[in-house]
C-alpha cells in the first residue's frame, strides 16, 4: 500500500478494535468520540497532506521495496540531503499542527527507520539472538509500506520515588515477561505514557535504558511492538481536554488533542516476529546510543521545537499588534526573547544536519551534540515563552466572551466596547481565545508540562548533553592559556 490519505487512516482506526477506556466508558469508535475525534481529524489531515499532489515530492519518497511512494519520514537517511528533505517534510506536519501534536508519527517512523538501519545490532549481545535482527528490518519495511500510526510506552509505573527514579521494576506492577512459548513470549504489567494511543495502529514498547547493570539478564529488558487491537491491552485515557466546543472557542484543544495514556498488559502474548531484544540489559541501555535512534528522534523534536516556537512567537506579535503596545521597552524586550529562543532552536537544527556523518551503520546521523541541545532548552525555554504570552496578554485573557455571546443579546455591546483602534471585536476575542489554549486552559498546561519532561528530567538531560559534549577541547584551552610565559615578548 503507497502512503494513505486520511480516509484510509480513519477506517483503519474503525476496523482494528481496541480496548479503550475514557471517563469510566469504553470508548467503541475513536473516530467519532466526542474527546478523541478532534485529535484523529488532524492526524488524518497530515495524511491528506502527504498524498495532495502540489505537495508529494516534499512528502514522499519513492520505496526501496514496491516502488510505490511511501511516506518522507520512513526514509533511512543515507545523504545530508536525506537530513534536510525529511526535515522539510515533517515540519510541513509540524506546521500544519502548529507544533501542538508532540507524538505525531514521524516520531516513531524516525526511530524504527533508524534501528532498521543498525538492525544487526539486535542480533549481538550476551542474549542477542540473530532472528532479531531479521525481525527490526521486516517491521520496518510493515509500518513502512502500509504508512502506519504508533504509539509507545517507555516507562514502568512507581510504587514510589526513590533514587532510582524511572528505574523502578517491581515485580506486578513493571512490564516484564512472564513465560516463553512456542508462539511468543507472554507479558504482563503496566507502562506510561502511550500518547496516542487510542488513535495509533500500533504500540512500540521498549526502554530506553535499566539500571540493573550488575545484572546480564532481566525479565523487565524487552522490546517489541504488536497492534494496539491485541488481546489483553487495554488503554486507560486520562481526561480529555477537547471540550466538543467549537474551534472559535478552544482553536487548539478542539483540534489537537493527541491524548495520554497508562496502558496495561494482562498475559499479553507478542508473537516471536514481533520481539527486537529479550533479557539482554547491556543490550538494552545501549540501544540508544548504538543506533543513533536517539539523535534522530530528537531531530524530529527540534522540528517540532521550531514550529511550536513560530506559532507562539506568531500569536505574541499578534497581541501586541492588536493591543497597540507593540512599540513599549518591556514588550519590545519579550518580543525579543521568543524571537532568540526560534532562532537557538532554527540553528541548532540546521547545525545538526550540516555537520552529520555517517554512522558505522551507513546512516547519516545528525551531528548529536547540536540536536540534542534543542531538547534541553525547550524544557526552560517554552515555559518561559508561555509565560511571556501571560504577561503581554494581560487582564485581556479575560476579555473572551464564547463565540454563542457574539450571537446573544449582549452582542452589539461586545461589538463596539471589545474593539481596539487596531482590531474589530471579534478578532480580539478570536486571537485571545487562541492565546488562552496556549497559556491558560488545561490543553495549554498540559503542553507545558510535556515539554519540560518529555525528553526526561532536567538531571537526566543535562548528564545526556554533558556526556557527549567535549570537554576536553575546552579545558585544554583553558590550560594552555594557564601554561604561557607572561614573561616572554
Amino acid at each position: 500500500m503507497p502512503a494513505r490519505t486520511g480516509k484510509q487512516y480513519l477506517a483503519g482506526l474503525r476496523e482494528q478494535e481496541r480496548e479503550v477506556w475514557l471517563d469510566g466508558e469504553r470508548v467503541k469508535d475513536p473516530t467519532r468520540h466526542p474527546g478523541l475525534r478532534g485529535g484523529a481529524r488532524a492526524i488524518a489531515s497530515l495524511y491528506d497532506l502527504q498524498c495532495d499532489p502540489k505537495w508529494r515530492d516534499e512528502m514522499t519518497y519513492v520505496s526501496p521495496t514496491t516502488g510505490d511512494r511511501v511516506g518522507l519520514s520512513f526514509i533511512t537517511p543515507r545523504t545530508r540531503e536525506d537530513l534536510e528533505r525529511r526535515r522539510v517534510m515533517m515540519l510541513n506536519w509540524a506546521r500544519s499542527t502548529c507544533g501542538m501534536m508532540g507524538r505525531s508519527p514521524d516520531f516513531m517512523n524516525v526511530t524504527y527507520a533508524a534501528w532498521a538501519g543498525a538492525a544487526d545490532y539486535f542480533a549481538g549481545g550476551e542474549h542477542g539472538r540473530p532472528e532479531f535482527a531479521e525481525n527490526m528490518r521486516r517491521y520496518y519495511e510493515y509500518i513502512r509500506e502500509n504508512d502506519l500510526t504508533l504509539t509507545h510506552s517507555l516507562i514502568n509505573l512507581q510504587r514510589s520515588r526513590t533514587v532510582s527514579g524511572v528505574f523502578n521494576l517491581q515485580e506486578g506492577t513493571a512490564l516484564e515477561v512472564v513465560r516463553e512459548t512456542d508462539a511468543g513470549i507472554i507479558v504482563r504489567g503496566a507502562r506510561i505514557l502511550a500518547t496516542l494511543g487510542p488513535l495509533a495502529d500500533e504500540i512500540g514498547v521498549y526502554s530506553p535504558r535499566m539500571a540493573r547493570h550488575a545484572e546480564s539478564h532481566s525479565p523487565f529488558a524487552v522490546s517489541f511492538a504488536i497492534p494496539c487491537g491485541t488481546p489483553g491491552v487495554r488503554f486507560l485515557c486520562r481526561e480529555s481536554f477537547d471540550y466538543s466546543r467549537s474551534h472559535f472557542d478552544h482553536p487548539l484543544g478542539s483540534r489537537f488533542e493527541e491524548m495520554d495514556c497508562i496502558v496495561f498488559f494482562d498475559d499479553v502474548l507478542v508473537p516471536w516476529e514481533r520481539v527486537f531484544l529479550l533479557g539482554d540489559v547491556d543490550l538494552l541501555n545501549r540501544t540508544a546510543a548504538a543506533t543513533h535512534s536517539t539523535a534522530h528522534s530528537a531531530h524530529q523534536g527540534a522540528v517540532k521545537n521550531l514550529a511550536k516556537a513560530e506559532f507562539v512567537l506568531g500569536v505574541a506579535l499578534l497581541m501586541t499588534q492588536t493591543l497597540g503596545n507593540a512599540h513599549l521597552p518591556h514588550v519590545e524586550e519579550r518580543i525579543g526573547e521568543l524571537m532568540l529562543i526560534t532562532q537557538l532552536t532554527r540553528a541548532c537544527m540546521r547545525a545538526a544536519e550540516a555537520d552529520a556523518e555517517l554512522d558505522e551503520w551507513g546512516v547519516m546521523c545528525p551531528e548529536p551534540l547540536m540536536v540534542e541541545s534543542p531538547r534541553n532548552l525547550f524544557m526552560t525555554a517554552y515555559p518561559r515563552m508561555v509565560e511571556i504570552l501571560q504577561l503581554l496578554g494581560s487582564s485581556s485573557f479575560m476579555l473572551t466572551p464564547t463565540e454563542a455571546d457574539f450571537r446573544g443579546p449582549l452582542a452589539d455591546h461586545i461589538e463596539q466596547y471589545l474593539a481596539t483602534d487596531n482590531s474589530p471585536a471579534r478578532d480580539r476575542v478570536k486571537l485571545f481565545r487562541l492565546a488562552w489554549d496556549i497559556a491558560g486552559n488545561a490543553f495549554g498546561s498540559r503542553q507545558v508540562l510535556y515539554e519540560r519532561f518529555f525528553a526526561s528530567d532536567p538531571l537526566t538531560r543535562a548528564r545526556a548533553l554533558a556526556s557527549i559534549y567535549p570537554k576536553k577541547e575546552v579545558i585544554d584551552r583553558v590550560l594552555e592559556f594557564l601554561g604561557r610565559d607572561d614573561n616572554s615578548d
